[in-house]
């Protein structure tokens, strides 16, 4: 495997490049997750009426929830084309043209007719845009994730790559919140004609200043060095699936319980206590809001706690603690008790944070430092198929046919099982650190010994 040397190794960089940095990552995918988790939640309450008109409410849920899917369907498009451009021509360059993408087709949405006005074009185009969207989400991720864990001290790689982790609950807490805000001051029917609309037309001005803050930054310290020594991969995509096999299955198989856990608490849980615990729809929009608040602080927390204690022994409890968690949550809400909803999507969310505070750093060390961007992003974008792409889907129509909450769970149960295979599977971060020659926590004494597989200094 291609090293690339300490000669041109870069030492980590000052504390205001890693601060920007960070907030970089962090901010520019909370905006994209703001246009993805709006779309979530319209899916959910408004494009089954809007787009999919049909005299089953439940069909044109089911036909909504295919809509979301298909944002995660095409996530490997993006992985595979923005993966590999991450690796050959930059982290930075990839990342602009990922926020324009998912911003353009978001404000697009909020533009586009209804059924009632040009018909069957109506769910065309909107399947056409979601595609869009899951394109460019599927490329955003992985290079996220490197823009502030490539700055940073790889000591701390739990905590700064958690930055691009942060963006999916902050996504979600501000769409739901603008939702929620729209939802109370416009009624139902205001809401569902024009009301839902304004949230996507004001990622424009997100779109804007996230652009602002990205085109600040200088490239990462470890493209640059790989640029230097000209060991930027010929192609990425068939070298991670040669020289990676077993670290791509790793990867893959601890994003799945994960997924699924996080579209049933923040997606799913809306229609199930609208139409099976009879609440409102703003009563369940505040308990999401409620525990996405609490991600935002607990995901870096527990991407600190995963570089302290052993990474994988932590991804694999809290998996472990996903699979279990549903057989508790649907018998305490089974009264349509709003505090037990809220305390029940709190402590998912908890649990969910757990996963997702160390996901980042995990699933890129399962991969070389020159292959990480395009690893990553396969990684991150085939388990979103098999998983969240799937779960609403899954959820709606296991309710339908056995009118239960069990095989509901057991189905979050299954898939906790892959991801603790997957975490078994995958190897620890000092086994990463001793290829992660480009961001070195400190030079080792003189006279140490360096770590095993790398070449001393």
């Amino acid at each position: 495997m291609n090293h690339i040397s300490q000669q041109t190794d870069p030492r980590p960089p000052g504390g205001s490049a890693v601060r920007r940095a960070f907030f970089a990552s962090l901010t520019g995918t909370a905006l994209e997750w703001y246009d993805f988790a709006i779309y979530s939640v319209a899916a959910a309450l408004v494009f089954g009426e809007v787009f999919f008109p049909s005299e089953d409410p439940a069909t044109g849920t089911l036909l909504a929830f295919s809509t979301y899917a298909v944002g995660y369907v095409s996530r490997p498009l993006g992985g595979f084309v923005f993966g590999r451009l991450g690796d050959k021509i930059g982290r930075k360059k990839v990342l602009i043209a990922t926020l324009v993408l998912i911003g353009v087709a978001t404000l697009l949405i909020g533009v586009l007719p209804g059924y009632a006005t040009i018909g069957v074009t109506a769910p065309a185009m909107l399947v056409l845009l979601r595609f869009a969207q899951g394109v460019g989400v599927g490329g955003e991720w992985g290079g996220a994730v490197l823009l502030s864990s490539e700055f940073g001290d790889r000591r701390r790689r739990g905590f700064y790559a958690s930055a691009a982790q942060v963006g999916p609950p902050a996504g979600n807490l501000l769409a739901n919140g603008v939702l929620a805000a729209l939802g109370l001051m416009l009624t139902d029917e205001q809401f569902i004609s024009w009301g839902w609309r304004v949230a996507f037309l004001f990622s424009g001005v997100l779109v804007v200043f996230g652009l602002w803050i990205r085109t600040k930054l200088e490239e990462t310290p470890v493209f640059q060095a790989m640029e230097a020594e000209n060991k930027r991969p010929e192609a990425p995509i068939k070298e991670v699936f040669t020289t990676h096999p077993r670290g791509l299955a790793a990867a893959i198989l601890s994003r799945i319980a994960p997924d699924v856990l996080y579209a049933l608490f923040t997606v799913f849980v809306l229609t199930y206590a609208t139409t099976e615990l009879g609440m409102s729809r703003g009563s369940a929009l505040t308990a999401v809001l409620i525990g996405s608040s609490f991600q935002v602080f607990l995901i870096p927390l527990a991407g600190a706690l995963s570089d302290r204690f052993n990474r994988r022994a932590l991804y694999g409890i809290s998996a472990v603690a996903a699979g279990v968690w549903p057989f508790l949550f649907f018998p305490l809400t089974a009264g349509g008790s709003w505090p037990a909803l809220a305390f029940g999507v709190v402590v998912a969310l908890v649990i969910h944070s757990l996963l997702y505070g160390p996901q980042a750093a995990f699933i890129s060390e399962q991969f070389s430092p020159r292959l990480r961007y395009t690893g990553s992003s396969l990684a991150y974008t085939l388990a979103g198929v098999v998983g969240g792409a799937v779960a609403p889907l899954l959820f709606t129509a296991l309710l339908d046919a056995y009118d239960s909450w069990v095989p509901l769970a057991l189905y979050v149960a299954i898939t906790a099982v892959l991801t603790v295979g997957g975490v078994l599977l995958g190897r620890d971060a000092k086994d990463a650190d001793a290829e992660d020659l480009l961001t070195p926590a400190e030079p080792p004494a003189r006279g140490a010994s360096a770590p095993d597989g790398a070449p001393s200094l």
